[in-house]
């Protein structure tokens, strides 16, 4: 019986299936499709961290930065800018230390 997944996994992720007799077949990524299935991966983790138990937050958030971390370096960029620009932005329009959550606006007339 064949499953297939057609998405990226952690390196060691065949290696393991294959310990159980599986054959694993997969195939390595050019640099356009990496970053774009790294970017599509943030999405299925952040979505993984959403879902998840008090339990297993910690665990899901390590896999949106892992995620992140690659996603990062697969750019071309280095941590320290995406985390100036971070500084930028949070300058700029504040954080979330404030716990807002925006319900509606009145429009002005």
């Amino acid at each position: 019986m064949r499953v297939t997944y057609n998405k990226l996994v952690r390196d060691r992720v065949p290696e393991i299936i294959g310990q159980d007799g599986h054959r694993v077949v997969t195939r390595v990524l050019d640099d356009d499709g990496f970053l774009a299935e790294l970017l599509a991966k943030l999405v299925e983790e952040a979505r993984e961290a959403r879902a998840a138990s008090a339990d297993d937050l910690l665990a899901e958030l390590a896999d949106v930065l892992e995620v992140l971390q690659s996603a990062v370096v697969a750019a071309g960029l280095t941590w320290d800018e995406l985390l100036a620009v971070a500084d930028g932005k949070r300058a700029r329009r504040g954080g979330f230390s404030r716990r807002l959550f925006l319900e509606y606006v009145e429009q002005a007339v």
